[in-house]
């Protein structure tokens, strides 16, 4: 079983498990650790990140600088997983040597392009370009020419949810699952994710995200 696989089933049982004992056992630290924190490296703090990827909005209302880091490391972060979880090199990529992934990221902000509405109001051609610029030039992370890891996406934005985010926008964007995971299951734990992010459905579901995350080896 892929690594990735074993996360989705690892998140269902422990909000199961939560679910059934909380009313006995209420744990507001665990209510509350689904609600989006506020991180760090963007510009504008989102708080219901989860429910865009659901609706399609995900890059909306956000400052162009913030749409450019978030398309560059969905790409790389979805890259990183192909490689750790599959084994699958991207071709003319920094997994194959080439000094930048600008041409599998073109690729994939055209795809991205063509799933209607996932845009900002305001992308063209020309801002296509400045997102592709910044990719290779916009600062010491969200870079093409670097390599992604689950653990310094966390550290780079405070969030330990963010990888998750970004895998399920690629996921959602690309109409693909997420390497290492199985068909449908990012849809499940994205209905959970946005399920918390409303304040749940009054029947006192909690879990902890540190637990979550012990279980996530990817």
């Amino acid at each position: 079983m892929h690594l990735h696989q074993a996360d989705w089933k690892s998140h269902k049982k422990l909000c199961s498990q939560q679910a059934s004992s909380s009313a006995s056992a209420p744990n507001i630290e665990h209510a509350h650790a689904c609600k989006q924190k506020r991180g760090d490296n963007l510009e504008k703090y989102i708080s219901d990140p989860f429910t865009r990827i659901d609706k399609g909005t995900y890059l909306h209302d956000r400052p162009e600088k913030d749409v450019f880091k978030l398309l560059v490391d969905a790409f790389r972060m979805r890259k990183a997983d192909a490689y750790k979880m599959e084994g699958k090199t991207t071709p003319d990529s920094v997994y194959t040597g080439t000094a930048s992934s600008i041409v599998p990221f073109r690729r994939f902000l055209l795809r991205v392009e063509l799933k209607r509405g996932y845009m900002p109001s305001w992308w063209n051609s020309e801002k296509k370009k400045e997102c592709e610029e910044f990719g290779e030039t916009g600062g010491d992370f969200s870079d093409l020419r670097k390599k992604a890891t689950k653990e310094n996406v966390m550290e780079h934005y405070k969030d330990e949810k963010m990888p998750m985010q970004l895998r399920m926008f690629a996921e959602e964007a690309l109409g693909e699952p997420a390497p290492g995971t199985l068909p449908g299951a990012g849809a499940g734990m994205r209905a959970l994710m946005t399920m918390m992010e409303a304040g749940g459905t009054g029947d006192g579901l909690h879990y902890s995200m540190h637990n979550i995350s012990e279980r996530r080896r990817g």
